[in-house]
């Protein structure tokens, strides 16, 4: 790849997370904005599959593949309770996406779906990832910087329950959580348990006052499109002892809209699609040990701006990328071993 396809890319994933993390509040469109661009807002097509199906487990799984579509979407976070007596808030941040949520991988108990964002140019950037899995027997979790482990679940835990794990836009771990859906009031809603997470590029990017987050997540599908609900604990967590700051609500509102050209989306995924399972198939095998850690820093740079390089020469046809370069980035970076013994 030449150089500047480099910076190319580099530049597009931190124009994209820097949007997205509240700090170029130029960017930001409401409603009625889009209106006047003639994007309209339209009904989830999927809604009505879920009462239709025969089982819960089919409801869940309805509601969960009811996620995946084109939408217009709002993020807001705003901080909210003070728990230490010092703090002092910082402003809510508001930003917005065009994005599309395909579905990778679908069978009974168990689905994948990715996020694609899309610019109003029609630059294309793979955004994040959630697997889902009924009555999960595992799943990895944060317990300190750049660091995950591999825990076992109660069966008590887990019966009638979907484990949602969620990943990175390299497809790196970020955090999972346990929860069953209901579907009372005419809406789907899965509630997780409480689980620590990192930090997200919109906080880590400009500021250093605390490093993780406790969080609880509720998804909400509707006949809008969904929501995503996040309680979120910022929380600093050093030498086992953790000491808490703010409470935040963070409110991301997926509305289904037409009119929007989601098709460069498309032609991306149909052209690195193969790559990206490759990735995924790479991590799998790490994520099954017992613990990895991450040898960057917590943007994870390195191994984002290897892969997004791979895929953007696949997409353009100029080379192609396998197991052996994969495995090449993801050994530089990334340690896995069969037991807690790596720090």
């Amino acid at each position: 790849m030449k150089f500047c396809n480099i910076n190319k890319v580099f530049l597009m994933v931190f124009s994209f997370t820097a949007t997205l993390s509240g700090c170029a509040t130029n960017t930001y469109q409401n409603a009625k904005d889009v209106q006047e661009t003639k994007y309209s807002f339209s009904r989830n097509v999927l809604f009505d599959e879920i009462a239709e199906a025969k089982t819960k487990v089919e409801r869940d799984q309805a509601a969960i593949l009811a996620m995946q579509d084109e939408y217009y979407v709002d993020f807001h976070f705003q901080e909210t309770v003070v728990l230490d007596e010092s703090y002092q808030k910082h402003k809510p941040k508001d930003a917005n996406a065009y994005e599309m949520v395909v579905v990778v991988k679908n069978i009974p108990g168990e689905v994948v779906l990715q996020h694609l964002l899309v610019s109003a140019n029609g630059h294309v950037i793979k955004h994040w990832r959630q697997d889902w899995r009924y009555e999960a027997k595992q799943r990895f979790e944060f317990v300190d910087d750049q660091t995950w482990r591999l825990k076992t679940l109660d069966s008590e835990k887990t019966q009638s329950a979907w484990t949602q794990c969620v990943y990175e836009v390299s497809d790196a771990p970020r955090y999972c959580g346990t929860g069953r859906w209901n579907h009372r009031y005419g809406v789907s809603t899965w509630t997780s348990d409480r689980t620590w997470r990192p930090l997200p590029r919109r906080e880590y990017t400009v500021r250093d006052d605390y490093n993780v987050i406790n969080a609880e997540n509720r998804h909400t599908v509707t006949a809008l499109g969904w929501t995503h609900e996040q309680d979120n604990t910022k929380t600093i967590r050093e030498n086992g002892k953790s000491s808490t700051l703010v409470r935040e609500f963070g409110f991301n509102n997926y509305r289904r809209i037409a009119g929007f050209r989601f098709q460069p989306a498309y032609e991306y995924w149909e052209k690195t699609a193969a790559y990206w399972e490759r990735v995924r198939m790479a991590w799998a095998e790490r994520l099954a040990q017992p613990q990895v850690v991450l040898k960057t820093e917590v943007d994870g740079m390195p191994i984002i701006k290897a892969t997004f390089e791979h895929a953007d020469d696949i997409k353009n046809n100029i080379a192609d990328y396998g197991e052996v370069e994969i495995e090449a980035v993801l050994n530089e970076w990334v340690q896995a071993a069969n037991s807690f013994s790596l720090k």
